[in-house]
């Protein structure tokens, strides 16, 4: 099973979440291999919950497969914040040089 299958499963089974999306934008990225993943995830377990809070409740559900991977990028959602957006944010490009910019 693929590391972002991994990462889908672990937070789709710890955080029950309405919406889900892993990403892997490795290819942006100069380490190679799966290093660098986007989440984005919709749950009422986010409401009244600072942008802090909600990060660390994914780092937690995620557990011990934080250290299989370099950079993750985490949007997190409510439901009612989900259905008033018009998409997830671009990911920035990589501050470490991209294979791609060479």
């Amino acid at each position: 099973m693929s590391l972002q299958q991994q990462i889908h499963d672990t937070l789709q089974a710890a955080l029950q979440p309405e919406h889900l999306e892993v990403l892997n934008e490795s290819h942006m990225h100069s380490r190679g291999g799966d290093s660098h993943f986007k989440v984005v995830l919709v749950s009422p377990i986010f409401t009244g919950l600072s942008a802090v809070r909600r990060h660390q409740r994914v780092y937690v559900g995620l557990g011990a497969l934080m250290e299989q991977f370099h950079a993750l990028a985490v949007h997190t959602y409510t439901p009612d914040e989900w259905r008033a957006r018009m998409g997830v944010p671009d990911s920035p490009a990589c501050a470490g040089g991209s294979q791609h910019m060479h």
